[in-house]
């Protein structure tokens, strides 16, 4: 069974159902989303809450056995704005449709009929029965806040009442798992709106957490032959017109008007690190005696992002990038893609990452407007990465759309322990920019070429990057990641010096370790430490005071062992050095 059909179906039965118990409403857009679909609605001075989704969903089920199929008839313009004359949004995309010569069809079952292109199931009757409205939510009219704003209700539908249970039941564990919650339970990062919507603040853990993911990436491209540069946060609009991500990416760019400077000077906050890294490339001959010639840098860039699309620090306004641009020769190209893609693997695995491909995003055929550069360019880039994944074994699947506006692009997908999928890298094999910046080099022969340039982001940006492992690992990061890697708990007062002693000996030898002396219980203090995710919780009493030694329980179980000090700073010590994902 096709899950978007199924999910589309069900919007439609989702706006039967409404127009039923709310007569007045307007219909607008309802499509199939990754598990689910939502339908978009003016009620007009009806108000609609999570509260009165069992009611609609109720309905749903009492229109079900009425609807033995779906008919699709294809209608006139004329003929469309008659049956939708009373619906302002239903207008809208008719008058597209009519302008576009597209067709203009509805899909009817029992007494309900709807503006639609298709994809349906063939017997809603019986198909149509696993079904759960989730949630309401406000949404402007394609997505413009400019526009009025509408109730969106979300659902979803599946095959069999299992699977539909099974989904509710990882929805549950990815809310126990959102990284806004756990960000704040945490003490990891906060947002605040006197500093503004998209812009994190990172709180001392978090920021150990970002600052050790940091050092990790430039420690290892430092072993993998990549020199470090730094770029400044401000540039002259001209850079990007050189680009050409303006006109394209302009509304996206934060402009910024620099005091004693011409007023008609233009400057941007750095929305990207590319065209800054090109220049420190071309700003003197190359020979290919240099090549591979690899720059990398955490930049931090900026980057305008509506309200509605914000979402944490998976997607915020501002963000650091753990960037590199790679500058080779045409032959070069494939086997340094293979060992970009061999970088990619060498982070993934270590952090216990098995379940990633790639998505080779290439130019929508039928939008080709949209992109700017030569055909034959175009063509030779496509084969080029198609070559290159081909030699790189990883698994890629290939999708018409999503290409940059100057070259297809291949976007690393990875899901997390509970299915949840996040767009964490984007990598290219561009030959279009060394043209717009004249990017060349000296080959072999005397004369010049164009190189090739490769963008690579592994951890893609820190943020969105935590923000996914905080969800993939709900919090609880390895030992070498991880804010606080042990807690003392001294059982009571008499052992406190002796608590002081262990914790000044584990942060002696560069151990994150804490002191819990609080005035509470045992059992608290260790409940505390379990709900804040420390890896290790060292408790001390008469018998570890006497022995040198402490009581260790290690994070996810019940159990604790008694160790001598020094065997367990040996034995942490080894899970920092090696990153241990146990």
């Amino acid at each position: 069974m096709n899950l978007d059909h199924l999910n589309h179906s069900c919007a439609h039965l989702l706006a039967a159902a409404v127009m039923d118990l709310y007569p007045h409403a307007l219909l607008t857009l309802g499509p199939a989303i990754e598990n689910g679909f939502y339908y978009d609605i003016d009620f007009g001075k009806s108000k609609i809450s999570d509260d009165d989704l069992s009611r609609i969903e109720a309905k749903m089920h009492d229109i079900t056995p009425g609807w033995k199929g779906f008919d699709r008839r294809e209608i006139s313009s004329e003929k469309a704005r008659e049956i939708f004359k009373d619906n302002p949004y239903k207008l809208e995309m008719i008058n597209e449709l009519a302008g576009g010569n597209q067709p203009i069809t509805i899909y009817e079952s029992d007494k309900f009929s709807d503006l639609c292109r298709g994809g349906h199931v063939e017997h809603p009757d019986k198909e149509l029965k696993h079904f759960k409205l989730q949630s309401v939510a406000g949404a402007y009219w394609r997505g413009d806040e400019k526009n009025k704003m509408l109730t969106r209700i979300y659902g979803t539908a599946w095959p069999t009442q299992k699977e539909l249970e099974n989904h509710l039941f990882q929805l549950e564990e990815a809310k126990k798992r959102d990284h806004r919650k756990l960000g704040k339970d945490l003490e990891i990062f906060i947002f605040a709106p006197e500093v503004g919507p998209g812009l994190p603040l990172w709180l001392p853990k978090g920021t150990i957490i970002k600052d050790e993911l940091e050092k990790w990436g430039r420690e290892t491209e430092k072993k993998w032959g990549y020199q470090r540069v730094s770029t400044p946060f401000l540039t002259k609009r001209e850079l990007f017109v050189t680009s050409g991500h303006v006109p394209y990416f302009e509304d996206e760019m934060y402009k910024v008007e620099v005091p004693g400077e011409n007023k008609e000077e233009q400057y941007f906050i750095k929305p990207m690190n590319c065209p800054f890294h090109h220049m420190i490339y071309k700003s003197r001959t190359r020979s290919y005696r240099e090549l591979p010639l690899r720059l990398a840098e955490y930049g931090t860039v900026a980057r305008y992002e509506n309200a509605g699309a914000l979402n944490g620090i998976l997607r915020p306004r501002l963000f650091v990038q753990n960037d590199a641009h790679v500058y080779c020769s045409e032959e070069q190209a494939i086997d340094e893609f293979v060992e970009i893609i061999k970088l990619h693997r060498y982070y993934y695995d270590t952090l216990g990452l098995k379940d990633y491909y790639i998505a080779l995003c290439l130019r929508d055929p039928q939008k080709k407007d949209k992109y700017h550069g030569e055909e034959e360019l175009w063509q030779k880039s496509e084969a080029l990465s198609r070559l290159a994944l081909d030699k790189s074994g990883v698994k890629y699947e290939v999708q018409n759309e999503g290409a940059a506006h100057y070259g297809p692009k291949m976007d690393f997908k990875i899901k997390s322990v509970i299915g949840t999928e996040y767009g964490i890298s984007t990598n290219q094999i561009d030959l279009f920019m060394p043209r717009r910046f004249d990017l060349k080099f000296t080959n072999k022969s005397g004369r010049e070429e164009f190189v090739v340039v490769q963008h690579r982001a592994p951890l893609g940006s820190s943020e969105r990057f935590i923000g996914f492992l905080i969800e993939h690992f709900a919090g609880a990061f390895p030992v070498w990641l991880s804010p606080v890697q042990a807690v003392v708990l001294p059982i009571s007062d008499k052992h406190l010096a002796y608590a002081q002693k262990v914790n000044e000996q584990l942060s002696g030898q560069n151990i994150r370790s804490e002191l819990d002396s609080r005035n509470e219980p045992l059992n608290a203090r260790v409940r505390d430490a379990q709900l804040q995710k420390v890896p290790y919780i060292l408790v001390v009493g008469n018998r570890e005071t006497a022995d040198n030694s402490i009581s260790v329980r290690r994070r996810g179980t019940n159990k604790s062992e008694s160790v001598p000090i020094e065997n367990f700073i040996e034995s942490i010590q080894q899970q920092i050095a090696t990153r241990s994902n146990n």
